[in-house]
């Protein structure tokens, strides 16, 4: 039983070709809106109230050890 499917022919090649350039290009479309996402949702936990009190809290403390 042959079970190897037959080389398609070049057009056809092309046309696969070509649909798989045009889903790279989405998935890298995809992939900078995430990246976008990603960085806003981290500026907004570094600038966070909550976070921002933690990070004093730790410069101070540092301060505090560094002059002793």
């Amino acid at each position: 039983m042959n079970t190897e499917k037959p080389i398609p022919d070049a057009e056809t090649r092309a046309k696969s070709v070509a649909r798989l350039k045009e889903i790279v290009l989405m998935f890298d479309d995809l992939n900078m809106t995430l990246d976008e996402a990603i960085s806003a949702f981290e500026a907004d936990i570094r600038n966070s109230p909550r976070n921002r009190l933690k990070r004093e809290k730790a410069k101070a403390l540092f301060d505090a050890y560094k002059t002793k």
